[in-house]
């Protein structure tokens, strides 16, 4: 079993940067482990995802704009994104998954507002 927590989120430009970050309790090394996000009264949609073998893979609202990546020896993958939009507010979710048992952050909310 792993603990996950979600960093970075906040209030941002629209064009601009910011970066989520996910620190696990233990070794993600052979996790699979994705980025969801959610708004109020839609379904949590995935975002990103990346491999155990570090093959990453992106919905295509945010291709180009968003990177994955994943630091094995400190636990963590993060989000980095990039042109954001107004649509791109939502709760973000780390959620990591080994054998089907699937564990899930708490969340950090991403507002784009000028």
């Amino acid at each position: 079993q792993v603990q996950l927590v979600e960093s970075g989120g906040g209030l941002a430009q629209p064009g601009g940067p910011l970066t989520l970050s996910c620190a696990a309790s233990g070794s993600i090394l052979a996790y699979a482990m994705d980025w969801y996000r959610q708004t109020p009264g839609k379904q949590r949609e995935l975002v990103a995802t990346i491999d155990s073998s570090g093959l990453t893979s992106y919905v295509d609202s945010v291709k180009g704009r968003f990177t994955m990546t994943k630091d094995n020896p400190k636990n963590k993958v993060y989000l980095q994104m990039h042109s954001l939009k107004p649509e791109d507010t939502a709760v973000y979710f780390c959620k990591a998954t080994f054998y089907g048992y699937e564990f899930w952050g708490q969340g950090t909310q991403v507002t784009i507002s000028s």
